[in-house]
């Protein structure tokens, strides 16, 4: 290679003189490429999501050919391939399912090929978090870009974004949404190719990306299939040429002030709940571990600044109008970690903005638009190891909360009977939800925004309590009790649950608490558990009619993390 490329695996196996080195070469100018471009040019993988399975990344593949002429325009070499894709819609049982083994493909590749970075092409949402920990444990220079949020749609004359569904599929179990109605939303609820529209988990996770440094500022909120996110390809295409020359890896960026910062960015925008355990993954690659206790710490003193759906009133065009995650940055910059690298390999300090405030989304620390504890990390004898709720969208009113628990035994039982008209539910009870975690689900599928029952529904109810070990939608709000640690299936306290126990949440201490007496809980423990709720075990002979577990299925049952490691596998977390 030239003196101006770079020196990692891929530039010493296209230089390589011997047979390895010339068969690559030469398959390669089979391609039609020059014999300039296969030995002196940094050679720069562009890790595709797209997918017909995947319409949230489907303009992913004209994004590509953007990414490509800004890095033939910084002189590399651009090529690209493909990994699995994750559709949060078209994923059973959960996209968080595949998410670890997106993960995996990602690294594989990455450190397989012959290659000095790569772009990683995501959108929705488990594909960027799965490829900032597979980029993370590979360990050459990365630049994320996402999709980009999809036009907004609308309905009965008014703009709809995705978290408008939540309501209307209310009025549909209630039967005040037609037939014709209801054929009818299913034509308009989505606007085009691109993720969703609101601050849901897949926009949170592009600006986590851009403020861990793994981003270009400015990219995160930028319109599917618009040119300025054609152009940001571009940029993106040059920017990783640079970095893959200054062999900037994803460790030095990804750094734990750079974590602190994302953390803060997720509490100041109202961001998914989600967004915490994929924070808790990437962070686990690289051998870091963000503890409960100190992420409570930054969200008590970071308060919401965007006032943008679902927490806020705008949309995201409003944010993207106000400066998007540089202006961000810059209102953050009194409690930040201005000193972390951001995706053009300047520190924050230099990157952030001033915001222009144009459309008024973006408030001040002194004037918020919301106060600090928009997430609140939960622990209490109910959950030992940790819960989550977010503040920012819950009755206020149910933050402190006694109530008698309504337990329902996976999302079947759920279903057959939330809407009976002789279920023993009323505003005050504590909707429970168990044996849907990350082996009990598998994979912790969004259900844990269990529905209010009809009955209640009928009477003016719009929330309650609702406690799970599931994730939810980042689209949906509510005073919802989500990532209940230990699980049910890993013998957590929530498989002890009866209906009928009081069960006490208050925000304010940050507990979560099952208020029934030690030495009842203890017989329970000897009468046992539903079978359900009991993790499968390859090696045990209890169940030895049922069928073991294979394949993908038999690792991830076997290695799966509890939500406070970020349902990563064990073997792949680092280890400092």
């Amino acid at each position: 290679m030239s003196q101006e490329s770079t020196h990692g695996i891929g530039g010493e196996l296209m230089s390589e003189e011997g047979p390895d080195g010339l068969i690559t070469r030469a398959f390669l100018r089979g391609t039609g490429l020059s014999a300039l471009s296969v030995r002196q040019r940094p050679v720069i993988g562009i890790a595709n999501t797209w997918s017909e399975l995947n319409p949230c990344n489907g303009g992913l593949r004209e994004l590509a050919q953007h990414v490509k002429r800004g890095i033939t325009a910084a002189g590399g070499l651009a090529l690209e391939f493909p990994t699995i894709s994750l559709a949060e819609a078209f994923t059973r049982p959960s996209s968080m399912y595949l998410r670890n083994l997106l993960a995996m493909d990602t690294e594989e590749m990455i450190t397989a090929s012959p290659i000095d970075g790569v772009v990683l092409l995501g959108g929705c949402d488990k594909t960027l978090p799965a490829q900032l920990m597979g980029a993370a444990s590979a360990g050459k220079p990365a630049l994320a870009l996402a999709a980009g949020p999809r036009p907004l749609s609308t309905w009965e004359g008014r703009p709809m974004a995705v978290e408008n569904l939540w309501p209307l599929i209310d009025q549909r179990r209630t039967g005040h949404l037609s037939d014709s109605d209801w054929s009818r939303l299913e034509g308009c609820l989505s606007g085009g190719v691109g993720t969703c529209n609101v601050m849901g988990t897949a926009v949170t996770m592009a600006v986590v990306a851009e403020v861990l440094g793994m981003a270009l500022p400015g990219t995160a909120l930028l319109p599917a299939g618009s040119a300025q996110r054609a152009a940001a390809a571009e940029h993106t295409g040059r920017a990783i040429v640079a970095r893959a020359r200054a062999h900037i890896t994803p460790a030095a960026v990804m750094t734990p002030g750079a974590f602190d910062n994302a953390f803060r960015a997720v509490c100041a925008v109202g961001g998914s709940t989600n967004a915490v355990i994929h924070l808790q993954a990437i962070a686990g690659r690289l051998g870091l571990r963000l503890a409960l206790a100190h992420l409570q710490k930054l969200s008590d003193s970071t308060p919401l600044l965007a006032d943008v759906k679902p927490s806020g009133r705008r949309f995201l065009h409003d944010f993207e109008v106000d400066g998007g995650v540089p202006a961000l940055m810059g209102r953050l910059r009194e409690i930040a970690d201005m000193t972390a690298v951001s995706g053009d390999d300047r520190s924050w300090d230099e990157t952030a903005t001033d915001p222009a405030s144009i459309a008024g989304c973006l408030s001040t620390l002194t004037h918020p638009v919301g106060q600090a504890r928009s997430l609140v990390m939960l622990r209490g004898s109910l959950a030992p190891d940790g819960a989550l709720l977010k503040q920012s969208a819950a009755d206020p009113g149910l933050c402190r909360h006694v109530g008698r628990a309504v337990v329902f035994d996976g999302v079947d039982d759920l279903r057959a009977r939330i809407d009976h008209p002789d279920l023993e539910v009323d505003a005050t009870s504590v909707l429970v939800l168990r044996g849907t975690g990350p082996i009990g689900g598998p994979g912790m599928p969004e259900v844990g925004h269990l529905p209010i029952p009809r009955k209640l529904l009928e009477q003016g109810v719009t929330d309650m309590v609702r406690i799970s070990d599931a994730r939810m939608s980042g689209t949906a709000t509510g005073t919802v009790v989500l990532h209940v640690t230990p699980e049910a299936a890993a013998g957590g306290p929530l498989a002890l649950v009866r209906d009928g126990d009081l069960i006490e949440l208050d925000t304010a201490r940050t507990t979560l608490d099952l208020l029934v007496d030690a030495a009842e809980l203890e017989r329970r423990c000897l009468e046992g558990v539903p079978n359900h709720q009991r993790p499968q075990r390859n090696d045990s002979t209890e169940h030895s009619a049922a069928p073991r577990a294979r394949g993908y299925a038999r690792l991830f049952a076997e290695h799966v993390t509890q939500a406070d490691r970020g349902c990563d596998f064990d073997f792949l977390q680092a280890v400092r």
